[in-house]
């Protein structure tokens, strides 16, 4: 996997808790659950280093080397 996968795996993460955070407070707190899921999530790849987002970043482009880099 390419640095710019590992950074957008990062990114949506982050993005993911963040969100899950503020629909917790201002929604419901059952959307805390999503904080928990992802941070297991990020515990257990780092010692399985299986990721599913891994898996369905570079299938949208993320780890494609820039236009005009030959």
């Amino acid at each position: 996997m390419g640095k710019t996968c590992q950074l957008q795996v990062r990114r949506l993460a982050g993005v993911i808790v963040l969100l899950g955070l503020v629909l917790g407070v201002v929604v419901s707190r059952w959307f805390l659950l999503i904080v928990g899921f992802v941070g297991l999530n990020l515990i257990q790849s780092s010692f399985t280093d299986v990721c599913p987002a891994e898996k369905f970043l570079p299938r949208c482009g993320t780890d494609a080397p820039p236009a005009g880099s030959d």
